[in-house]
């Protein structure tokens, strides 16, 4: 059941409400941080009682309730509480504490307002007979928490132009928080936001300063990657941006205080991503790397398959041509899964378009003179690099085999069928390898090179098992059973 499925209906909730529902429950964890509390989302169910929708918890303090309340209906103590709040559009401390077995509680009551519609009313839910020593950064986090929910009461926030992407090294709460006033100048920061920005250099105190001023001051090499930067550090638009300066990165968002007359101050989260950013690099440089040694070991293979080439031209014996012209396409097999393996960054290998040419390629080498048509039936989805290297070269070597002994050079056809199957032990894959050829005659193969290479690689490699059979309608039907390692 989605989250807000057992009430659409009996709030009569229309889809921008639920969207506007969904972004606050995406945001409020910077709500529960700043208020050092746990907060729920109550809307009107089916049944008329108030149901609890999402409960989150902070990450500042320890939580005050170690069950959810997903699902449940509102109890009887909390009921009048959140009445009042709803009937007077504001938020509502409860005159008294509750109690639990564990903690004594202040409780507050806040409607959610959206185009002058209460949508539910979030329950605010502090432990005070563990308060924290009041301080400076209390003091602030408390009363950002409180403007945000007065925001919440009169549907200012969270806003639509919030970045709601999932760009990683998003700034919370506990990486750094500026206070600025509505002119940008910094009331307060926490003592990581200082430590933040002052990593950018050139900054002893923000107090009394403008961000905007810090970040010019701090290099004159900072890189602005994002043309927003100054409406983000001035706490004028609800967006994200990041800043580069002396080899630092900081990760900035900006979240505006406003009432229905204007702005009058804002939050500013800055979180140092610099090693975060780093890594990513790296990531990138070795993916980079990873896919350049793929492409030039299809390069080599490719040259070596041309030397054999070369080779056998020059050869006398038919066998050995035939056996070196074997060994070419082989080769020719295991570059074409590097080749795949060259154009992305997972080491995963799509392995149906593989397949596709593959096979093709293999009955047209091994059929010189006749028409065989190939055809893949089902899909092997994504292997990775470890199975699809001897996978390639079990199915070149079985459709080879098909065209050449199967099918014995006359005109036919030859499909290979793939079908993923989702087991209690994990994953298997199922392939069939048919050809409308001469049949087994009752005898196994047995004794080719071909022959063994697929057996040793289907239960070395893979660690699979495979048989032959006759088909009823005529020819000859290769079975493997394959084990797929787990993700």
């Amino acid at each position: 059941m989605g989250l807000f499925d057992a009430v659409r209906e009996s709030a009569q909730l229309s889809n921008e409400d639920e969207e506007w529902l969904h972004l606050l429950v995406g945001d409020w964890q910077l709500v529960s941080d700043l208020a050092f509390a746990d907060i729920v989302l109550w809307a009107t169910g089916s049944s008329g009682a108030l149901t609890a929708l999402s409960h989150v918890r902070p990450s500042t303090t320890h939580t005050v309730f170690h069950t959810d309340f997903v699902g449940q209906r509102m109890r009887r103590g909390l009921r009048a509480l959140a009445q009042e709040a709803i009937d007077s559009g504001a938020p509502v401390r409860a005159p008294e504490h509750h109690f639990t077995p564990e903690h004594a509680l202040r409780v507050e009551a806040v409607p959610v307002v959206r185009d002058g519609r209460t949508l539910g009313v979030l329950t605010i839910h502090a432990d005070v007979a563990r308060a924290r020593t009041s301080s400076r950064l209390e003091q602030t986090y408390r009363s950002s928490a409180h403007d945000l929910l007065v925001m919440v009461s009169r549907g200012l926030w969270p806003d639509f132009a919030t970045p709601t992407g999932g760009r990683r090294g998003a700034p919370r709460v506990g990486d750094g928080l500026v206070r600025l006033d509505r002119g940008g100048v910094v009331e307060y920061a926490s003592p990581n936001g200082v430590s933040a920005f002052r990593r950018l250099g050139g900054v002893d105190s923000l107090d009394g300063r403008r961000l905007t001023d810090v970040v010019e001051a701090a290099a004159t090499s900072t890189k602005v990657v994002d043309e927003s930067l100054p409406l983000v550090l001035s706490g004028r638009m609800p967006w994200r941006a990041e800043i580069e300066a002396g080899g630092v990165g900081l990760n900035v968002r900006a979240i505006p205080l406003r009432t229905e007359e204007g702005r009058y101050g804002a939050l500013v989260l800055a979180r140092d991503v610099t090693e975060l950013r780093r890594r990513e690099k790296e990531l990138v440089s070795k993916d980079a790397t990873i896919r350049e040694i793929h492409h030039r070991v299809k390069n080599n293979l490719q040259t070596v398959a041309a030397l054999l080439r070369m080779q056998s031209r020059r050869m006398q014996s038919e066998e050995g041509k035939r056996g070196l012209e074997e060994a070419m396409r082989r080769v020719g097999v295991i570059a074409q899964v590097h080749d795949a393996l060259s154009h992305g960054l997972s080491q995963n290998v799509p392995f149906d378009e593989l397949v596709d040419r593959q096979i093709r390629m293999a009955a047209e080498l091994a059929s010189p003179g006749t028409t065989v048509l190939t055809r893949r039936v089902g899909s092997f989805g994504d292997l990775p690099s470890d199975l699809a290297t001897p996978f390639s070269l079990v199915l070149n070597e079985l459709v080879s085999n098909a065209v050449e002994h199967g099918l014995a050079e006359r005109d036919g056809s030859v499909v290979v069928r793939a079908e993923r199957l989702t087991q209690e032990g994990g994953e298997r894959l199922l392939v069939d390898v048919e050809d409308d050829g001469v049949g087994l005659g009752g005898v196994t193969p047995s004794g080719g090179l071909g022959t063994q290479i697929v057996k040793t690689l289907v239960s070395a490699e893979l660690g699979g098992s495979m048989w032959w059979e006759d088909r009823a309608e005529g020819g000859t039907r290769v079975r493997m059973d394959l084990p797929l390692p787990k993700d």
